[in-house]
């Protein structure tokens, strides 16, 4: 049964990358090298047939840690080049150095991105009044939208809501992916701000729309993305039991892309697909036969099909 039920953005937060995007590996050439016509044939695939609203370049499942700057640029340049006219490029340019990150924000501005994904400085641990400083440089230094991304498990330390509810009161900063997976704060930054909310957590994306996302930045939705959408879309007509079932036949993948480091099993089912993926570079190491196998076996399980 449908009954009227406001999308989750409409109260004040609009939508600035769309409800669905993708954090994108990025393909390697056998040797090693980045494979940038196979970045643009894997956007255009991600857009066209997965149907994304946007693509986040050179993210951690983009192997971010271990591609270079001038990489980094290339392939923000072949992703705008492919896809740019049907979808926004969102860069990836965070580090734990301040100077550092506004060099590759620049430098993203200038190959054609059309936002900033800027994760909190990890393993320096910075205070808060640290990580205020350290967005407000990076957001003062481009004309770019920017997209924080909170994701404490990994930087070491979480953004917390007076922070987030400070830093949204800058024009450029509009937008949060939240991998914190803590619901009540993100009801706490979404009731007070009207930062738009991008789940960081794929398999929390129905919960997080809950209590006020506008859609999720996945990793599974490398091979999910459609019926993501279709969850994400059904959920905003009011159609909760339709997105219900959609979250359950999709939470097989939904976790299963995470049983490793997300980069590894995305490869691995690109390959099997026969999508450009290519192999990791160090210290990420290829899927195991096990793993693969295991992979398979929650891509049936979600109803979708991964070749032998």
């Amino acid at each position: 049964m449908t009954h009227d039920h406001p999308a989750a953005g409409d109260r004040a937060t609009p939508r600035p990358f769309g409800r669905l995007l993708t954090a994108m590996v990025s393909p390697f050439a056998p040797d090693g090298s980045v494979d940038l016509d196979g970045a643009a044939r894997l956007a255009a695939y991600l857009v066209d047939e997965q149907g994304n609203d946007a693509l986040v370049v050179n993210g951690t499942t983009g192997e971010s840690p271990t591609t270079t700057d001038a990489e980094k640029e290339l392939l923000i340049r072949a992703v705008v080049e492919a896809v740019g006219d049907r979808a926004r490029v969102v860069a990836g340019v965070g580090t734990n150095d301040t100077r550092h990150t506004i060099e590759l924000a620049a430098a993203a501005e200038k190959a054609g991105a059309h936002g900033l994904l800027v994760v909190t400085p990890y393993y320096n641990k910075p205070p808060q009044a640290g990580l205020i400083a350290h967005f407000t440089a990076v957001a003062d230094a481009t004309g770019l939208p920017v997209m924080l991304y909170d994701i404490p498990h990994r930087a070491g330390v979480a953004i917390e809501t007076e922070t987030l509810v400070r830093l949204a009161e800058h024009e450029r900063i509009v937008a949060v992916k939240d991998a914190k997976g803590d619901l009540v704060a993100t009801s706490w930054v979404t009731s007070r701000t009207d930062l738009a909310y991008y789940c960081g957590e794929d398999a929390l994306t129905l919960a997080s729309l809950a209590v006020g996302a506008v859609g999720l930045v996945g990793t599974s939705t490398h091979l999910t993305g459609a019926l993501t959408k279709q969850m994400i879309e059904s959920y905003d007509r009011g159609e909760t039991a339709a997105a219900l079932a959609l979250h359950r036949r999709l939470l097989p993948l939904f976790t299963g892309i995470f049983r490793t480091q997300g980069a590894i099993l995305v490869k691995a089912a690109l390959a099997a697909r026969g999508l450009p993926a290519g192999p990791l570079r160090p210290p990420l190491v290829a899927a195991t036969e096990a793993q693969i196998a295991q992979l398979r076996a929650d891509c049936a399980a979600a109803g979708l099909e991964l070749p032998a």
